[in-house]
């Protein structure tokens, strides 16, 4: 004889597999499902808070929040799912932390020398030293690269959250600004087309951008962690200190005229370009190529509690004659803490006080 206990274990599991519930049934199996769970913890927080994103493994029927896994698990896996510790077999439900897989999803440059380790080159790391000297140097205050975390287990694993926040949104990595056929022409982006004038990124500050792309295509991460927030959603916090004025990314996506996007019901379209013509206005569209800057949130900054949250600032450069957008560090970020940027507006060009 089966333990009424056991029984309700097994129709909570069952429930929560949209694939083994009827239609008909799915409402009222749903409301058993809310109703018998509330008194079942994530094994990871201790939390039996936001029933909807418990997952009870198939075989232990233990509860784990989707948002707790590690990897995060976007939804919830059609056809059996087991727990860390009942998962004997490393079933692929999750981004697998395997560095070939990284590798081939970010596109990273192997060293010729061994795929074992996420180093970069010598001669990128000659000019990485070199820049950081100019920066040491110079009486006018210059943008940073990002220090990479050193601890290569740890690189896979801010790789590992981004790649599977942008699996889970359906997107594609991207690091550059992308130009697809039916959308805006590279022709366009114009820098000297913005209606009050854009500000030239310096020589020394276009080093630095490039040394951090550089960086980031042999495996140099951003000290970045994507992580699952029930209430924002996906969002981005800083895995180590960093320190104001430092690169965060580069805001891209595929590049399109405002006009085609006027009834485009995206949340995280970037302002590009503004210019006299508004039928020539760009704008960033992240929905099917992106990075890491899709994921940082926006504040508004007209009430006091977004001016506190605001760590990053968002501004457009002239660069090589192309606009281009860069997240920058507007204060020092402690670990742990996450990242937000003014969706209010963006800037053309940084205060002048800032550089002296």
């Amino acid at each position: 004889m089966v333990s009424s206990t056991t029984v309700v274990s097994r129709r909570r599991t069952q429930a929560l597999r949209p694939a083994r519930t009827s239609s008909r049934n799915k409402s009222k199996s749903r409301k058993i499902v809310e109703d018998e769970l509330s008194d079942t913890l994530c094994e990871k927080c201790g939390s039996g808070n936001y029933p909807a994103q418990l997952l009870l493994c198939d075989k232990c029927d233990r509860g784990f929040h989707l948002f707790c896994l590690r990897p995060i698990l976007p939804s919830v896996p059609k056809g059996s799912w087991f727990c860390p510790s009942c998962d004997d077999n490393q079933n692929l439900t999750k981004f697998p932390l395997v560095q070939t897989k990284i590798v081939d999803f970010f596109r990273i440059q192997r060293p010729s020398s061994s795929t074992n380790e996420l180093t970069p080159g010598k001669d990128c790391q000659k000019k990485r030293k070199r820049s950081s000297s100019l920066v040491r140097t110079k009486k006018r205050r210059r943008l940073l690269p990002f220090n990479p975390t050193k601890d290569p287990t740890r690189r896979l694993e801010q790789m590992t959250s981004l790649a599977t926040a942008l699996l889970a949104a359906g997107a594609e990595f991207s690091n550059e600004l992308t130009y697809m056929e039916g959308m805006a022409p590279r022709s366009a982006n114009r820098a000297a087309l913005e209606r009050e004038g854009m500000q030239v990124l310096s020589k020394e500050d276009t080093e630095t951008l490039h040394l951090c792309k550089n960086m980031m295509k042999q495996g140099e991460w951003p000290p970045l962690m994507v992580v699952f927030d029930p209430k924002e959603g996906f969002t981005v916090e800083a895995d180590v200190f960093i320190r104001d004025w430092t690169i965060i990314t580069e805001y891209v996506g595929d590049v399109d005229y405002l006009k085609n996007r006027e009834d485009d019901d995206g949340d995280s379209m970037m302002t590009l370009l503004s210019t006299n013509d508004p039928s020539k206005n760009l704008v960033i569209c992240p929905d099917k190529r992106s990075n890491i800057a899709r994921f940082i949130n926006g504040i508004n900054n007209h009430t006091p509690d977004g001016k506190r949250k605001r760590n990053v600032k968002c501004v457009r450069f002239d660069v090589d004659g192309e606009s281009r957008v860069l997240l920058i560090a507007s204060r020092d970020i402690r670990k742990g803490e996450r990242l937000y940027y003014d969706y209010n507006g963006y800037e053309n060009e940084y205060p002048t006080e800032h550089f002296v």
